[in-house]
């Protein structure tokens, strides 16, 4: 399971996603039900098969939520990286993707900050404002259009800082991938935290914020 969601065998959107991220109880229940609505017409055997899925995600669920960070830590860490300068910033989310699997490419004069290509597939980042207190939806449109522009499969909005009401519901509306609060400080956690460099001199030189 946890291999089908991070090579995207399952949409995000799919139950099995969306049971991911939920409490790992809930796909017990949902688990529970399903053996016993199917064991009233299929043997026992066949019932306890249907329900495995399930009880593979809660697995999986809680496995994710014995590792997120305390509401303490993960606020300490977003302070953190709000007093980082941009191209330490840069340099650790630059790292945190590669080592996530993706080719990094640093994008000049877009609201996209770099282009990410994984399994095929092209993303675009925008990150210049992570340390802005709170944002709205302008940014996000921004990039959005930019996605268009570069006809990307996905754009991934990175902010350190709040997000308002609007923004959120635009980022929903037009599927773009919000990398914020306890979301961000795991996605740094599980790639090092950016701590290991590559050399100076394969590094490109990361483009800066406006």
């Amino acid at each position: 399971m946890a291999i089908g969601a991070r090579f995207g065998l399952f949409s995000k959107r799919s139950l099995f996603a969306i049971l991911s991220r939920s409490p790992w109880w809930l796909s017990v229940l949902i688990g529970a039900g399903v053996f016993m609505a199917v064991r009233q017409f299929m043997p026992d055997y066949a019932a306890l098969a249907s329900s495995l899925p399930f009880l593979a995600i809660a697995g999986y669920a809680g496995w994710l939520q014995v590792r997120a960070p305390s509401a303490e830590h993960g606020a300490d860490a977003l302070a953190a990286l709000r007093a980082l300068p941009w191209r330490e910033f840069a340099a650790r989310i630059e790292e945190a993707f590669r080592r996530d699997g993706h080719a990094v490419a640093a994008v000049a004069g877009s609201a996209a900050d770099y282009e990410l290509h994984k399994n095929g597939r092209v993303a675009l980042l925008g990150c210049k404002r992570w340390k802005v207190a709170q944002t709205g939806v302008e940014p996000r449109r921004e990039l959005l259009q930019a996605k268009q522009a570069a006809q990307a499969g996905e754009c991934i909005y990175v902010t350190a800082g709040a997000l308002s009401p609007n923004a959120r519901e635009f980022a929903a509306q037009n599927g773009i991938r919000l990398l914020c609060d306890a979301e961000l400080v795991a996605f740094f956690a599980r790639a090092g935290d950016g701590k290991r460099k590559r050399p100076s001199s394969t590094r490109k030189k990361s483009p800066k914020p406006p």
